[in-house]
């Protein structure tokens, strides 16, 4: 039993001795080192990191909504990878490199919305709420393509150029064309051979819409001795001037009649109109056009003295009071 007894004795002392040289070892390697992780990327070491969670969760957040506005998710094709390891304290983590690194492979795409005529894309908006927004003051202002707005969702690597509600309703809206109730007539009376107009109404069979909102400045008929063979109808510098019906663009370019840049538009049936005094063109001859299509914007060219579009109606050549149709 005697020895027995200083055997165990002795084990104890052992373990007490193993044990005291575990700890030591244990506080030297934690005063020493610290617990690290290793991170890598596509099999490439890219830093360390003290708080691997936290780390993983800021990637994670930015792969659901990304840094800014629109984002709808982030495409990564590869995560980070962790290896726990022991280093000495003198390492440095660089978690907000190890961040912007992992950003800088991912495919950030964006959400936001066209509104479209049909399945033509117009203009974009920030927002469903602004789409909305803009399709329902086209169907409130009565906009004849009001029936044609469509909302497309769209999932983008590029953000688009955004437009304001009103902005968007400005673009867009094309206003009611004007029904002319008059007695139809198949005689056109022309004119002196100087002036070249009419004072009969004539039934041309063609709803016209606004080519430009402003404020009629000159109307036509008689002025300043002679027959003015339109309407003028002010507004700013570069205001876009749209086609008043279907037709094809017969004339687009500089006249020396006095028009300075004009375009002329045949609607058919021996009916055009004219645009005058523009700022510059965005059409060319033998183009077709749809009523409401941009086709030039208002100026001050040729015999003008202020920004204004000239704007006539033409049956067989001759000049009709455009308020008879439109305005």
């Amino acid at each position: 039993m005697k020895k027995i007894f200083v055997y165990l004795r002795s084990s104890v002392k052992l373990i007490s001795l193993i044990a005291i040289a575990m700890v030591l070892i244990i506080a030297a390697v934690v005063f020493i080192y610290k617990p690290i992780y290793s991170v890598s990327l596509n099999g490439e070491f890219i830093g360390y990191s003290q708080d691997k969670s936290k780390l993983q969760k800021k990637v994670n957040d930015y792969i659901k909504q990304g840094d800014s506005e629109n984002v709808a998710f982030v495409q990564l094709d590869n995560l980070p990878e962790y290896k726990l390891c022991l280093l000495k304290k003198g390492i440095v983590t660089n978690d907000d490199e190890i961040y912007e690194k992992i950003k800088s492979t991912g495919v950030t795409y964006y959400k936001y919305y066209a509104i479209a005529l049909d399945t033509e894309e117009k203009l974009y908006v920030q927002n469903f709420t602004d789409a909305e927004a803009v399709v329902e003051q086209l169907k409130q202002k009565n906009s004849s393509n009001k029936d044609k707005v469509n909302i497309i969702e769209k999932y983008e690597t590029e953000l688009a150029e955004f437009k304001t509600v009103e902005d968007a309703v400005s673009n867009l809206y094309v206003e009611p064309a004007k029904k002319v109730t008059v007695a139809k007539t198949n005689t056109v009376r022309a004119g002196s051979a100087t002036n070249n107009t009419s004072s009969k109404v004539v039934n041309i069979g063609i709803n016209f819409i606004k080519p430009v909102s402003g404020t009629i400045s000159s109307r036509y008929g008689s002025r300043w001795g002679t027959t003015h063979g339109g309407i003028d109808i002010a507004a700013p510098y570069g205001t876009p001037i749209k086609a008043a019906a279907d037709g094809v663009v017969s004339k687009a370019g500089w006249n020396n009649g006095g028009y300075g840049y004009l375009v002329v538009v045949s609607h058919g049936n021996g009916v055009e109109t004219y645009y005058g005094h523009c700022s510059s063109i965005a059409v060319a001859a033998g183009q077709k056009v749809s009523a409401g299509q941009v086709l030039s914007y208002v100026g001050s060219t040729g015999d003008s003295s202020g920004n204004h579009l000239h704007f006539e109606v033409r049956v067989n050549g001759v000049r009709q009071n455009p308020q008879n149709y439109v305005y």
